[in-house]
């Protein structure tokens, strides 16, 4: 609730012109027009034939929050805030809004006033005039709107994207025949778009796993309940459909 009251007062301020761009990934930057995420601009992300859409979207979120860029996840209720800290996401800058209902258009827009950043997985089908408006919205305020595209049974985000994300291939590794743990993801992610970003390229994308502590993602599907957790052996496996970010939940 604390960060949603700060997001209130901020409310009637427009977004600072001064920044430009906001900071991205390293890895991820030969995708991004400009080099980072572009105030005003809307990013569609798909998983393609592969999971990770939602691990993409933190990881595109953490430097900017770790910058002071304030951030909202709307409709996404099985956000695992382990695994968003995990891949550098300030929570204290991250606002949630997990379950908007019907009326998610109208409180994307308010949200798009007052946030640099707002991810968001359409709860219900997405009619032409609303993406139109949103992505105006985004434009105007100079906020970053990163849409989950074709997710679920809702299609594809009805408005063009200037930039768009697609995890095409997925590889965990640390996992062997029923024993090990999660250590690491490569991600195949392509980019496109529209002007700078019409041409098509790609780029290979290293997402964090388990921490010290222990795997915040649970073990991968297929594996015994009790399999161990212990030193790890065999090679990489192609990964589930199971996202981690996803399957991560708050402790």
């Amino acid at each position: 609730m604390g960060a949603l009251a700060v997001l209130a007062a901020r409310g009637g301020e427009p977004a600072p012109a001064a920044a430009r761009l906001l900071d991205a990934p390293a890895t991820l930057v030969p995708l991004l027009p400009e080099g980072g995420l572009r105030r005003g601009s809307t990013v569609a992300i798909g998983a393609g034939s592969a999971s990770g859409a939602v691990s993409l979207a933190l990881s595109l979120l953490a430097p900017a929050s770790a910058g002071g860029a304030w951030c909202a996840a709307v409709a996404l209720p099985d956000l695992g805030l382990v695994a968003a800290a995990e891949m550098g996401v300030a929570l204290e800058r991250l606002a949630l809004i997990p379950r908007p209902g019907d009326q998610w258009p109208v409180i994307v827009a308010a949200l798009l006033e007052s946030v640099d950043i707002v991810v968001l997985r359409p709860p219900t089908r997405v009619r032409a005039g609303d993406a139109r408006r949103l992505t105006a919205r985004a434009r105007e305020r100079g906020a970053v709107l990163m849409v989950m595209d074709g997710a679920g049974a809702y299609g594809r985000w009805p408005e063009g994207a200037d930039v768009r994300l697609e995890v095409t291939a997925s590889v965990w590794t640390g996992l062997g025949s029923g024993h090990g743990h999660l250590q690491s993801r490569e991600v195949e992610v392509a980019g496109s778009g529209r002007r700078g970003a019409s041409r098509a390229r790609s780029a290979r994308v290293q997402l964090p796993a388990a921490s010290p502590g222990g795997s915040p993602y649970g073990p991968p599907a297929g594996s015994p309940a009790g399999s161990p957790a212990g030193s790890v052996r065999g090679q990489p496996k192609p990964d589930s459909e199971m996202d981690p970010a996803l399957a991560a939940r708050a402790g």
